[in-house]
């Protein structure tokens, strides 16, 4: 890992302690070793960062393209371990990037929803989490986040908001011969964001609501 990695996760844990209320719970279920597909909902910029300090294990990110556009967003991201990935598109580049990631026995973070959520509620999530757990049989580390959407404006850590990380039980993707359908992509898809939602207040659950 690049020497900022460490020094950005320092720096995080530090802002994270001097301006919000940072509670992770469910540490307990992070698997000590062994290749790792990290999923959780995104509320806001502040999430990846958040992630990697909440996860004791050294993580990379799937990042969207848009971001490794500008040269010094570029140089910060990938040193804090991010490759990039086109919204909706998993290429073959990817795919060898997220094999070789997990087989070097790194922890491998995604936001299947592809994008931030404008209302905290969990939106329709695209299938590259799916195809890239069942591809290379990685265990699934599900993650709720509550209180990042307040990381907002230029007085926010006035309010020091409460910012809390409740991780899963690892789970993992029935097995599947051959190569996954769109109805099959879809299904175990809908299987991983219900454990993310299950992590959720009712409120955040979106489409993925479990129904009575």
């Amino acid at each position: 890992m690049h020497w900022f990695y460490y020094l950005a996760r320092y720096l995080t844990r530090v802002i994270l302690f001097l301006t919000t209320n940072w509670r992770v719970r469910g540490r307990e279920n992070i698997p000590g070793s062994g290749p790792l597909l990290i999923v959780a909902n995104h509320l806001s910029l502040a999430d990846p960062p958040v992630v990697g300090v909440s996860i004791k294990r050294k993580v990379v990110f799937l990042a969207k393209e848009d971001l490794f556009r500008n040269r010094f967003i570029r140089y910060l991201i990938t040193s804090y371990g991010a490759f990039p990935i086109r919204r909706g598109r998993l290429s073959r580049g990817v795919l060898q990037k997220a094999e070789q990631w997990l087989g070097r026995n790194v922890a491998l973070v995604i936001f299947p929803e592809g994008k931030r959520s404008n209302d905290t509620r969990l939106q329709p999530a695209f299938t590259g989490s799916a195809v890239i757990a069942s591809r290379f049989g990685a265990p699934i580390l599900p993650l709720g986040i509550t209180g990042t959407e307040r990381v907002k404006g230029h007085l926010w850590w006035l309010r020091r908001p409460v910012i809390t990380v409740n991780i899963g039980k690892p789970f993992s993707l029935p097995p599947v011969n051959g190569k996954l359908s769109k109805e099959e992509r879809g299904q175990l898809t809908n299987s991983i964001m219900e454990h993310i939602a299950e992590l959720l207040p009712p409120e955040y659950q979106g489409q993925y609501e479990k129904k009575a």
